[in-house]
């Protein structure tokens, strides 16, 4: 648990690279694949992913500007990795000019359960982590290779001398 904002800055910073990481890896087609026939669409999620950081943080209390237009999916991956981009620096931004350490302690009210600001903001994290990883599996069944975020894909197990990854 963050026991400073400097705590939970650091961990949001490591955390924006590897999600910009992946990323940078989508390609505009890619952003149409889509988990079943009705189902959300890997833009769709990523869209999401990024419009949902200040809004998250507005519903706690932060004064942040939301993303303009983020009912319209953009059908270009490199726009919404940009914007991912800026959503994050504005939100670390945010959360460092609101808030001091004493401001984690504080409780509210959390999808109905009482969380302190910190507990508050690991959600932030395990939500950008989520749907990273759901981001992942639709990026190999749109055809691309994911970025390896806590360990390398199975293409990469040959650079540790390994030729069958474990499953």
């Amino acid at each position: 648990m963050y026991i400073t904002i400097l705590d939970f800055i650091k961990e949001w910073n490591n955390e924006v690279i590897l999600t910009l990481n992946v990323l940078d890896g989508l390609t505009d087609d890619s952003l149409k694949q889509q988990v079943y026939p009705e189902g959300r669409t890997l833009g769709r999620i990523a869209w999401h992913l990024t419009t949902n950081i200040p809004e998250y943080l507005a519903h706690f209390g932060l004064k942040i500007d939301e993303v303009e237009n983020a009912e319209n999916v953009p059908t270009s991956a490199k726009e919404i990795a940009e914007t991912f981009k800026n959503v994050s620096s504005n939100a670390a931004k945010a959360i460092e000019q609101q808030w001091k350490d004493e401001a984690l302690k504080e409780v509210q009210i959390a999808f109905g359960r009482e969380e302190t600001n910190a507990q508050i903001l690991m959600g932030l994290i395990k939500h950008t982590i989520h749907h990273r990883g759901q981001m992942t599996v639709l990026m190999r069944q749109a055809g691309l290779k994911p970025f390896g975020v806590y360990g390398p894909p199975k293409e990469d197990w040959v650079h540790f001398g390994v030729e069958n990854p474990p499953l």
